[in-house]
């Protein structure tokens, strides 16, 4: 685990003890601002592997802060829902994890494998429901609940939500973090 990621955790609960809220909206691809490029391979010194490894595109701190606040707004705007958030990275990181007071054991596995699913794919979790071969994979559900985010047309996270009792709404709050991300 690096120190970014032990970083962008603490803001992030953070932000959530603090209890405070924002506001959400739809949109479409990551703001440039909510990404930024992490070196792999030589700490950014310029040492190591050189060209042999390629930059990543992660979200930053500031857009996850962003996101659990959507994610409290939307959550409670949909009927108090129990849910659990996950946002994952496209290496397979997670950066992010909410569990809402009063979610179920099972939200988080569900959350998980919807953001896999998403950013592995590149497609909301509802449009694969029909596709029998994803849902052969491991790791992967194609319940509603999971969107992917974005940069310059590359899956770069996926967001996966989990826990209501309709998986639309799950969808719907995932949606809301997403558009909080992309502000």
């Amino acid at each position: 685990m690096s120190i970014r990621h032990v970083i962008g955790g603490a803001l992030v609960v953070g932000a959530v003890a603090a209890g405070t809220c924002g506001v959400a909206g739809t949109a479409s691809a990551a703001a440039p601002s909510a990404v930024i490029t992490v070196r792999g391979g030589d700490g950014g010194h310029g040492k190591g592997h050189g060209k042999a490894t390629a930059p990543e595109r992660v979200l930053t701190n500031s857009a996850l802060v962003r996101a659990t606040k959507a994610f409290v707004r939307s959550a409670r705007r949909h009927g108090n829902q129990r849910v659990t958030l996950v946002i994952m990275e496209r290496a397979g990181t997670i950066r992010l994890v909410v569990r809402l007071r009063k979610s179920g054991p099972q939200t988080f596995e569900s959350a998980r494998r919807k953001a896999y699913t998403a950013v592995a794919f590149g497609q909301p979790t509802s449009a694969l429901a029909g596709n029998e071969t994803i849902k052969q994979i491991p790791g992967t559900l194609v319940l509603p609940g999971g969107v992917p985010v974005f940069y310059k047309g590359f899956p770069v996270a996926g967001i996966g939500v989990g826990g209501a009792p309709d998986g639309r709404i799950d969808e719907a709050i995932a949606n809301d973090v997403l558009a909080a991300i992309q502000r």
